[in-house]
């Protein structure tokens, strides 16, 4: 029986199959690098990860709940960077805390990017599952920002959240397409500055208005 994303299995399982388990999710993961969910085959992951399609079933119920289980332990990853927002935004200071987050922050994506942009652009085609899972990765980052923004009421017609939305989506389009920019002879670094003024100056800019 195939379970949610991070619901315990029904029962423990042991070192082997817990070895098993997670070589199916890495191997699900470097096959999403490569193809995308949509040609992404049961088949062609057990084949990869050294064992038959029936022992892929006896963990997952497809190759989506796979993904959707890479996602979630994915998105846990994030948890512990929030708290480097911690503090003010002004000043030296809290330009090199913004840095230090953004720089995290990015390093997660190159990480985590197959499988965070599946999760993304099945959300954004409005698979429920999947923005389960963005929008619970996604809240302490949300909470975060909001807070960080002086006052929490809604000033103007312009909403703490809506804010905090618009930042996250900023650090997500960069995180995810960044690579892509090189292009235009933007290197990682010339990222992260941007990323971090952008933060620090909508933050920092909205205390001034006030």
């Amino acid at each position: 029986m195939s379970r949610q994303p991070g619901e315990s299995p029904q029962r423990p399982l042991g070192p082997r199959a817990l070895r098993t388990r997670e070589r199916l999710l890495r191997t699900t993961a470097e096959l999403l690098a490569e193809r995308g969910l949509r040609d992404l085959a049961v088949v062609e992951v057990a084949r990869r990860a050294g064992t038959s399609p029936a022992t892929f079933y006896q963990y997952f119920g497809g190759a989506l709940e796979a993904t959707l289980e890479l996602a979630e332990l994915a998105s846990r990853d994030l948890e512990p960077l929030v708290a480097g927002l911690e503090g003010s935004f002004e000043g030296d200071a809290g330009l090199n805390r913004a840095r230090a987050f953004v720089a995290d922050f990015f390093a997660l994506w190159e990480r985590h990017r197959a499988v965070w942009r599946v999760r993304n652009h099945s959300a954004e085609e409005g698979d429920s599952r999947f923005r389960r899972v963005r929008r619970k990765a996604l809240r302490p980052l949300l909470d975060r920002l909001a807070q960080a923004l002086p006052d929490s009421g809604d000033t103007e017609g312009v909403h703490p959240y809506a804010v905090a939305a618009a930042l996250a989506t900023i650090l997500e389009s960069l995180g995810a397409y960044g690579p892509e920019l090189e292009r235009f002879d933007v290197d990682r670094d010339a990222l992260i500055e941007t990323a971090s003024r952008i933060l620090v100056d909508t933050i920092t800019e909205r205390g001034a208005a006030r």
